[in-house]
């Protein structure tokens, strides 16, 4: 069984520094604001915001909430994205990036300091009900070569003292969201941690067991298909396969179960085979690749929401699926790194500007996705070709907007990918003119460029309209920092 080896390194804008701690309450006043966590199982989502066009997150809490959405993962701990959680009854997962574990592994004054600005002052009466902190992301990944593991298991031990000096160690759990490459087989009851994560992946388990906190892995059956030609693609949804894995007595008919199971057999063998799992990330991208579309990106998350909530469970764990799964992930991102693939900016339920992108039905009480209200969008106005111009010489330009901006639908396997060359020049202009917010100089490159009333969209094929970030705080800048650094690369390597 060949299990994924990927990562999802989150590009991360410069932050403006967070505000000082306000005063710790006391534990009485916690446990008058909060009840007890629930044990039943969920479906929630990744919320993800490494993106040019960026919905104010007060629009994104409205989104979650109109669709029921009771749980959200989070990659940091952005003040703007859990100010506009305050009051909104959604559980959080904070995130700390991979680069802050060597700090806080070292310093407990460091530990202190993060917990007081990120969670004891949100954790407040009608704050935010803050439930995890994810310590790193995928910090084990194989591609890492060991460069964040010894930082991990000192980074919780200091956290975990913060977390009871602000009378909260009870109440938030810290976890490691982990990849499915830190495990391997070639069949689920043979499943085990790599050997250089043993003693690592022993201490963490008994961390996670000790203090009541679930084992939390990202499992991507995409990633399966997508490096692998020999896999067989009806093994990575859900409606049975023609490749079944016979295990013994137990048969296999999709990757996840098979995958969720390695795990299972995994943990066993290091003395914990009721250890409780949380998937972390999963899904399948609409748009960027062979095999990632509109179709197969709802048959699979529909396929995996009926599937975990029909509590059948795996081989394994009959009857008992995982406690929760974050889908991956809620919007697209159309500023992350494309290194794994063009797949990077499409993983959402929703497109950028919070439109559903297909009738998916999560199990919440609404029979499809509602779309997101009040979205400000700049004028439906566009930049294209010139018709009347011998575009000829329009390489470079169209290099740089693509430099800047997202094109990834035009390349092969894209939803763009069949407009012709005109077609391909007119979207990666206008992908430009968007990102700067319509500026009429943008639309120019050299006169080969024209603004249109008429929307050029084709099918499939959606030429955007940007949305306004007017109280998206810190957006601006990061826009023209990071325009202006991808300029001036470009500007040397010509």
């Amino acid at each position: 069984m060949k299990l994924q080896s990927h990562h999802f390194e989150r590009d991360r804008m410069p932050k403006p520094t967070t505000l000082a701690a306000t005063l710790v309450f006391a534990v009485t006043f916690l446990l008058l604001s909060f009840s007890l966590p629930s044990a039943e199982s969920a479906i929630g989502v990744n919320w993800g915001t490494i993106s040019f066009h960026r919905l104010k997150p007060s629009t994104v809490v409205d989104l979650l909430k109109d669709n029921k959405i009771q749980k959200v993962k989070l990659f940091d701990a952005d003040p703007d994205v859990l100010g506009a959680l305050t009051g909104s009854g959604i559980q959080v997962m904070v995130g700390i990036p991979n680069d802050m574990l060597a700090t806080l592994s070292s310093s407990t004054a460091a530990a202190d300091l993060w917990v007081r600005q990120n969670v004891s002052r949100y954790v407040v009466k009608g704050g935010v009900d803050i439930r995890y902190v994810a310590v790193g992301n995928e910090p084990f990944l194989s591609s890492y070569a060991g460069q964040f593991q010894s930082y991990v298991v000192p980074t919780m031990l200091n956290l975990q003292q913060s977390l009871a000096k602000a009378n909260l160690a009870g109440y938030v759990k810290l976890v490691v969201p982990c990849n499915a490459d830190a495990y391997e087989s070639t069949l689920p009851s043979q499943g085990a941690f790599r050997p250089e994560l043993t003693q690592i992946m022993t201490q963490l388990v008994s961390f996670l067991n000790s203090n009541g906190a679930p084992f939390i892995v990202n499992i991507y059956p995409f990633l399966s298909l997508y490096g692998n030609s020999d896999f067989p693609q009806d093994y990575a949804f859900f409606e049975g396969s023609s490749h079944p894995v016979t295990d013994g007595a137990n048969v296999y008919y999709n990757a996840f179960d098979g995958n969720y199971d390695t795990l299972i057999a995994a943990l066993t063998k290091l003395g914990y085979p009721q250890m409780p799992i949380v998937i972390g990330e999963v899904g399948w991208p609409s748009d960027g690749a062979i095999g990632a579309d509109l179709t197969a990106a709802r048959v699979f998350n529909q396929g995996l929401i009926n599937h975990v909530l029909s509590n059948k469970g795996t081989p394994l764990r009959p009857g008992a699926p995982p406690m929760d799964i974050y889908l991956f992930s809620l919007l697209d991102e159309g500023a992350k790194s494309v290194l794994p693939g063009n797949f990077e900016r499409h993983w959402g339920i929703f497109s950028f500007d919070g439109q559903a992108k297909y009738p998916l039905n999560l199990g919440l009480g609404n029979r499809v996705l509602k779309n997101a209200r009040n979205v400000e969008y700049l004028p439906s106005r566009w930049c294209v070709a010139n018709p009347s111009r011998d575009l000829s010489d329009v390489a470079n330009h169209m290099k740089l907007a693509c430099t800047v901006a997202d094109c990834t639908t035009l390349n092969y396997g894209g939803s763009c990918n069949g407009i012709g060359a005109k077609g391909n020049i007119s979207y990666a202009f206008n992908s430009y003119y968007q990102l700067q917010m319509q500026n009429e100089k943008s639309c120019d490159f050299d006169g080969l460029g024209m603004v249109t009333f008429l929307d050029p969209s084709v099918g499939e094929c959606r030429f955007l309209v940007g949305v306004t970030d007017k109280n998206a705080s810190g957006f601006r800048p990061y826009n023209r920092w990071i325009i202006t650094s991808i300029l001036l690369v470009w500007f040397f390597i010509m």
